[in-house]
């Protein structure tokens, strides 16, 4: 079939069901006029240089009062911001009449509560049938909000929602990524009923990945835990060397460096199996962690740099053996928790994935901690059985006496 066979209503109905991001491309024009259009065809390009790009129609008025300027600034639209699309989408009038905006680094307007903004200069604009490409170098970008994005479907707006998210396929994250997927529901439901979020972490080498989540809670949204590297040392995960061997757990008490007073490293041994007896953990919060969550929020994505991944690991250090596993565990006392988390076992009794609920009332009693703990377990041994793993010890919970017997 030749290409002048394709009707152009047939072909913008098959497009259509594509799903697009919504963007407004902004400029400040000479006299501090500001002019925009709504865009849908915007796109990463290159990271290196970096380069994204837009596809106006060659029919726009708008875009000759942006390429006159020779930069332009994209705004990513929020799921509520229809509106300010549909100004920018329409053929003439003041589109920012009722729009406020604040300046880029060039000067082009970023629109206030838009998800993410990228400004940029004007690298090359190509012709493309009846449509330009617009090559922008990137000189400076944010994110904006936490807020979900506008999408255009099938000639309609709609706002991006997703009970779940799981990190890229990268190679080293193929395998974890399987088992995640087998996790998806379980995680969706324990989210939906306990008003938390449920991440998916598992430990790639010597790093803890955070590879899916489901839920909301305070503080970051899902997308930017997504992936998340940091250091795996103590006392970070240490669900994952209670049932390895001495060997694994010396390793890993071992990445905090030689100078760790010999009191500490009993403590983290001692919370260590505490944790194999429990069968779940539990992670305190106080003042080291805020300083702990700071130098995680400064790692760069995917890759932190040395520098950033000795400072996640001398917070670490700060945060200690005490602030995670108390031994005793007393019904009338709060607690402020962080987080708890539970196990998941593949066929040869190994962790192979970590369930993770943040986002927890700041103080919590044993018997509202309980419930937590009760549906998180429960997922985590479901997922367990749909993998055919196995639970390698009984394990006893001094809160209700939960046993979790062998499940191989």
């Amino acid at each position: 079939m030749s290409t002048d066979a394709i009707d152009p209503q047939r072909f913008r109905h098959v497009l259509g069901h594509f799903p697009t991001g919504v963007v407004v491309a902004t400029a400040l024009q000479e006299g501090g006029t500001p002019a925009g259009m709504a865009v849908g065809s915007f796109t990463s390009v290159s990271l290196d240089p970096p380069l994204v790009a837009f596809l106006p129609d060659k029919r726009s008025t708008s875009f000759p009062k942006i390429r006159q300027t020779g930069s332009f600034c994209i705004s990513v639209l929020s799921g509520d911001q229809e509106q300010v699309c549909r100004a920018f989408a329409a053929r003439g009038g003041d589109k920012f009449a009722d729009v406020s905006w604040h300046s880029a680094g060039s000067g082009s307007p970023i629109i206030d509560g838009a998800v993410a903004w990228i400004d940029c200069e004007i690298q090359e604009v190509l012709e493309a049938g009846d449509h330009y490409i617009v090559l922008g170098r990137v000189l400076d970008l944010a994110v904006g909000t936490n807020a979900a994005p506008l999408l255009f479907f099938r000639g309609g707006y709609g706002q991006f929602t997703a009970a779940s998210l799981s990190a890229p396929a990268r190679p080293d994250l193929l395998a974890h990524l399987r088992v995640m997927d087998c996790a998806r529901a379980e995680m969706e439901q324990v989210a939906q009923e306990s008003g938390c979020e449920c991440l998916a972490v598992n430990v790639v080498g010597d790093e803890i990945v955070t590879i899916g989540s489901a839920g909301q809670s305070y503080g970051q949204a899902p997308a930017d835990r997504i992936g998340q590297r940091m250091p795996f040392v103590p006392p970070l995960c240490d669900l994952f060397v209670a049932w390895a061997g001495e060997d694994v757990r010396e390793q890993w008490l071992r990445r905090l460096g030689p100078d760790v007073p010999a009191e500490d490293l009993a403590a983290y041994r001692d919370m260590v199996n505490r944790v194999r007896a429990r069968g779940w953990s539990m992670a305190l919060g106080g003042r080291s962690h805020i300083a702990f969550e700071l130098a995680l929020a400064q790692l760069s994505m995917p890759r932190p740099t040395p520098e950033q991944q000795r400072a996640v690991r001398e917070a670490a250090r700060q945060v200690g053996p005490h602030s995670h596993e108390p031994d005793e565990l007393v019904d009338d006392q709060p607690y402020r928790v962080r987080n708890i988390s539970a196990p998941v076992f593949d066929v040869s009794g190994d962790v192979v994935l970590m369930l993770t609920l943040i986002g927890l009332p700041r103080v919590s009693r044993l018997e509202e901690l309980a419930s937590y703990r009760d549906r998180l377990c429960a997922a985590a041994d479901r997922i367990t059985r749909r993998l055919g793993g196995r639970t390698p010890v009984a394990v006893e919970d001094p809160l209700r006496g939960r046993s979790a017997a062998s499940t191989g």
